[in-house]
């Protein structure tokens, strides 16, 4: 059973940093593409980043440049660095196995002075 767990978010100042965890169980890690959503209140489930087995990475467009996702296979641990947060980044943030339906519960940040 595919289990993942989001860590990291919490509350930051406009232009501030963070760095959200999500550990990732029962399943084989490394050969899975990750990708880390976000949902903001009232709005619909979004995507964010996504990287592959072999490392490579993809940005949704208000995030590129800001945001940076990276893995530790050895951790089975897929990470987001998040800098220069802007309150339109205040969501749920998920990670997910992209071929898998499964989410985790997810990890609140708020972007608030």
């Amino acid at each position: 059973q595919v289990r993942l767990v989001e860590s990291g978010g919490g509350l930051v100042q406009p232009g501030g940093s963070l760095r959200l965890s999500c550990v990732v169980s029962g399943t084989t890690f490394s050969i899975n593409a990750m990708g880390w959503y976000r949902q903001a209140p009232g709005k619909q489930r979004e995507w964010v980043a996504t990287i592959n087995s072999v490392f490579s990475t993809a940005y949704a467009i208000p995030v590129k440049g800001r945001f940076t996702i990276s893995r530790d296979n050895a951790k089975n641990t897929v990470y987001l660095q998040m800098n220069s947060l802007k309150p339109e980044d205040t969501a749920v943030y998920y990670c997910k196995i992209v071929s898998v339906s499964s989410w985790g519960q997810g990890t609140q940040v708020t972007v608030s002075s």
